[in-house]
């Protein structure tokens, strides 16, 4: 289907720190694609310049065709690139339905006139968005939890609402942030079922940095790996993760 993201001499500094050396990848629509790699090794920080919520200093980034180099993070949501969180960012005292039914931009109840002057056209509108929130939270497995406020939720259901808040901003292409991290086995399980599944029904995209191994190994083909700010290699995870390369970045050998 070709390259849906293109990543190309990205650099990132932090005073004298290069966190992101001149990486280039890109990634092919409909896959659910790795980024792995030791701790340090640049992911998050590329994840944060892919969307906004950093600056680059060289380099370009172009998502379905179009340039999205230090667009801010609100234009590069509405072109259909989304991201979650390693640790999720909801509104604690919200509940798990009103969370999602936030994210859908520029909703008619947001403009003074129209609850004013359209007060049905705000209804309705409303209605939609609900019944939309309701349809994502059941495909998460969290619908029966939509009065809870979600700052009740344990862990692995706040990465799961991070996923339905994502889609609610009906992307084409999500990047998540670990979203294994401080989940249980079982749910992890549950959140990689989810992600095939939206992969095949929607045709949604996926960038994910993950640790969790047994994770990568499931789920995504193919696994790009960086260490020290680049990327190391690319390929099959069976074939990424047999690499003496690959074991040696995790395992601090090249830095003997």
């Amino acid at each position: 289907m070709g390259a849906i993201l293109v990543v190309s001499d990205l650099e990132k500094q932090f005073g004298g720190n290069c966190a992101v050396d001149h990486a280039s990848f890109a990634v092919e629509a409909g896959s659910i694609t790795g980024l792995i790699g030791p701790n340090g090794a640049g992911k998050t920080t590329c994840f944060n310049c892919i969307s906004g919520f950093l600056g680059t200093d060289r380099g370009s980034i172009v998502f379905d065709g179009r340039p999205i180099t230090n667009l801010p993070p609100h234009k590069i949501v509405h072109r259909g690139l989304v991201r979650t969180f390693q640790i999720p960012q909801e509104f604690a005292s919200m509940t798990v339905l009103e969370n999602c039914m936030l994210v859908p931009v520029q909703q008619a109840g947001e403009r003074i006139w129209d609850a004013w002057l359209r007060p049905w056209l705000v209804r309705n509108q409303e209605r939609a968005i609900e019944t939309r929130a309701r349809d994502v939270l059941d495909r998460v497995e969290l619908g029966n939890l939509v009065h809870e406020r979600a700052g009740n939720l344990s862990g692995g259901q706040k990465k799961l609402l991070e996923l339905a808040r994502a889609l609610m901003a009906r992307p084409k292409m999500v990047l998540l942030d670990e979203p294994a991290a401080g989940v249980n086995p079982t749910l992890a399980r549950r959140l990689a079922d989810h992600l095939k599944s939206l992969q095949r029904d929607l045709g949604l995209t996926f960038l994910i940095v993950e640790h969790d191994m047994n994770l990568v190994m499931r789920l995504c083909d193919p696994v790009i790996v960086m260490t020290g700010g680049r990327v190391l290699m690319e390929g099959p995870p069976a074939v990424v993760v047999e690499d003496e390369t690959v074991q040696a970045a995790y395992l601090g050998g090249q830095y003997r």
